[in-house]
């Protein structure tokens, strides 16, 4: 299959998918079954793309010229690739672990909301396959409207405000922000095309530069900065599935995936090391880190807490592009696939916990463990690979972004992540140790959630020790997205 081809259809088969579910909304079984062929055939869409490219990249696809200088089109390169193979594999285990939820609590519309789960897949697949960042810009919007719904399911009041919050946050810094530095960047470089090494080298200088970073980082409201932070824990409202996927992953991934885009194909690494542009960024990130794990100690229900936790990790990713250096920027991208496949674990142990015993808060899961060992085993799995200790991937990507910090020279942000790694240890391990070292439960028998809810997180638990692994072959792949930071 020609590679062209693979990435249309990508972004078509979850099209299909969405189309299907509303046709066949009142068959069940078969809606469902459709959708997870839809999935397995999108995976193996990006399986050929990577064949085909492997750790290259190809020419621009363009499929329109909206206007001269801007075109709707499409390309391959090492860090989206990673990307699509994340979320398109992803969805196939969270297509089953959503049919369990869903069906397992009793939720209802199913169709519509495997309808635009289907709709923010193609979009990330079209945001992972960008050219250039007006196409990036269009399907980034189009993923934050199909998910609106997903966070609004429930429709209850607390639902609808947090969905509120959701698309107000991601709309406004979007349309305010990210569109003026996306119109500014053309006005200086009369391109928006990704390019190795930037394209805004010797067509803006002085202090205009943190500024025009400025508006990208604060306008990428997915990457959860602080303070720009709230629509990620006011989301909890939605479905667990949603959390698991589309806020472990696709949305909150979208963002900081946008964000090392930025630095590197638009600004360029070794234009942010020269200018020093990136260092108030590099420091945000760092406080954003810390602050947030200290919140996500303060939360007793489970959700928020990982909530916090998501907002912290994600500043490890900003981080590695404010460093400018080429382990940095490296191990920001393989810190993308890492958290993705420990946080979906966490997410979805969550969402197994209330399927089976609706339990929400922390404090009212004491015991829990002893009889739902290979829930609470994937959790403590996806835990130490956040926390980022060995064998499990986490280990890795944090590791290669202490060695960028030494490479920049910044022995306070080592500290940073350090301690952050001991704050990760506070405030996930308790929920392990609450759940098999306290409490009763003699004479209570093993009973797990159905097992289309705790099987996909038995998976991706050993996809952390997997990609801990591969994680060498990661770091190879993505060599060439720093290429110019030698």
């Amino acid at each position: 299959m020609e590679t062209s081809t693979a990435i249309f259809l990508s972004m078509l088969i979850p099209t299909a998918a969405a189309a299907g579910n509303m046709v066949w909304r009142n068959q069940p079984n078969l809606r469902d079954g459709f959708t997870f062929v839809c999935a397995v055939l999108t995976f193996l869409c990006v399986l050929v793309v990577l064949d085909n490219v492997g750790s290259g990249s190809t020419l621009p696809i363009t499929i329109l010229e909206v206007f001269p200088g801007v075109d709707l089109a499409f390309n391959v390169e090492p860090l989206g690739l990673l990307f699509a193979i994340i979320a398109s594999g992803l969805w196939i285990l969270t297509h089953i672990y959503g049919v369990g939820y869903m069906r397992g609590n009793d939720e209802k519309h199913h169709a519509r909301f495997f309808a635009c789960f289907a709709v923010a897949i193609a979009a990330v697949m079209g945001i992972a396959f960008s050219a250039n960042m007006f196409t990036l810009f269009l399907f980034y919007e189009i993923l934050t409207v199909s998910t609106y719904p997903l966070v609004a399911h429930k429709g209850t009041p607390e639902a609808i405000k947090g969905a509120r919050t959701y698309l107000t946050i991601l709309i406004g810094t979007s349309i305010a922000l990210q569109l003026t530095a996306i119109i500014w960047t053309f006005t200086l470089a009369g391109t928006l095309d990704f390019k190795i090494g930037g394209i805004l080298d010797g067509n803006v200088e002085g202090f205009m530069v943190p500024l025009l970073l400025g508006l990208y980082a604060f306008g990428i409201g997915k990457a959860a900065l602080m303070p720009f932070h709230r629509w990620l824990p006011a989301a909890m409202v939605a479905p667990t599935p949603v959390s698991a996927l589309l806020h472990a992953v696709a949305v909150v991934k979208a963002g900081v995936f946008t964000m090392l885009k930025v630095g590197i194909y638009i600004f360029g690494i070794d234009f942010l090391a020269e200018t020093g542009a990136s260092e108030w960024l590099m420091w945000l990130a760092a406080y954003t880190i810390i602050a947030a794990s200290v919140v996500a100690m303060t939360k007793d229900n489970l959700k928020a807490r990982l909530a916090y936790s998501t907002v912290s990790q994600l500043a490890y990713i900003t981080l590695g592009m404010a460093l400018a250096t080429q382990m940095g920027a490296i191990g920001g991208g393989m810190h993308i696939a890492m958290h993705a496949m420990g946080k979906i674990t966490l997410f979805m142990c969550a969402g197994s916990i209330y399927v089976a015993y609706h339990k929400t808060e922390i404090s009212d899961m004491t015991g829990l463990g002893r009889i739902m060992p290979i829930t609470f085993l994937s959790f403590l799995i996806g835990a130490l690979s956040i926390i980022g200790l060995p064998p499990l991937g986490g280990s890795w990507s944090k590791w290669l972004l202490l060695v960028g910090a030494v490479d920049a020279g910044h022995q306070i942000i080592i500290a940073v992540l350090m301690i952050s790694s001991l704050l990760n240890v506070a405030y996930l391990l308790p929920v392990v140790g609450r759940g098999f070292f306290l409490g009763d439960t003699k004479g209570k028998p093993v009973a797990e959630a159905p097992i289309m809810c705790w099987a996909p997180p038995a998976i991706t638990a050993i996809g952390c020790i997997v990609l801990f692994v591969y994680a060498g072959y990661i770091e190879t792949f993505l060599t060439p997205i720093a290429a110019a930071a030698n």
